[in-house]
């Protein structure tokens, strides 16, 4: 029966390996370096970023503070072993927008009217609707842009067109609440989208997940901040 101590000396060595491998130059690299390194770059590693330097702490006190080969002076718990090859699995199988983002998603024209959208809304439940022209995508519509519109048709004492068009409806959307991303992306990747555009003052409705991101591509999925807090 193995220790924890060796337990958790083997997944710290395999993690080490493995941060080394995603550096450009690891000569004489040490672990707290390389975490410091990949976190500017690497979603998963600045995630973990305080746990993995306090496991550099924790092994340098195992190692170098064994007193016999059979016996060293800190025995991790449970939970510690149990965390670290969580972490291990993470960065060796990191989750991928794809796997999460699984509803169906549904496309409108920008000839297609608010009744449509409205009655989509009632019936499944859903806000977001990527809108396209001619095959080519236009805009995010969002329940933001939907009660932004309401709101502007009200002024006039005049009730909604149920017909209006909602190429016209886009008119009321901000044009940088969505973000095309590659199903590839590590989910932790994706939570960062939404932190930096909060920061910024601004809100990302959406992430628009298609096979490499890109705009001309069929989308595959959908993620809203919603669906990541959930996650």
């Amino acid at each position: 029966m193995y220790k924890n101590s060796e337990k958790f000396i083997a997944s710290f060595n395999r993690i080490d390996k493995q941060l080394k491998a995603e550096l450009t130059d690891n000569t004489e690299v040490g672990f707290s370096k390389a975490v410091k390194i990949l976190q500017h770059h690497h979603a998963t590693v600045k995630h973990y970023r305080d746990q993995l330097l306090e496991y550099a702490e924790l092994r340098n006190a195992i190692i170098h503070n064994r007193v016999e080969m059979t016996y060293v002076i800190a025995e991790p718990h449970d939970s510690v072993v149990e965390e670290v090859l969580a972490i291990e699995q993470e960065l060796h199988s990191p989750k991928m927008v794809k796997d999460f983002a699984v509803r169906k998603v549904y496309t409108f024209q920008e000839n297609d009217t608010a009744e449509e959208v409205l009655h989509l809304v009632q019936q499944q439940a859903i806000s977001k609707f990527p809108v396209y022209r001619d095959g080519a995508f236009t805009g995010l519509l969002t329940q933001k842009g939907i009660t932004r519109w309401l709101a502007n048709q009200m002024e006039g004492a005049v009730l909604p067109s149920s017909e209006t068009p909602l190429g016209e409806m886009l008119r009321y959307e901000a044009n940088d609440n969505y973000k095309f991303v590659d199903k590839e992306m590590t989910l932790y990747a994706a939570a960062d989208f939404f932190k930096k555009q909060i920061g910024a003052g601004r809100r990302l409705e959406a992430l628009l997940i298609t096979d490499k991101g890109e705009p001309d591509e069929d989308i595959c999925g959908i993620m809203t901040a919603f669906d990541m807090l959930d996650l």
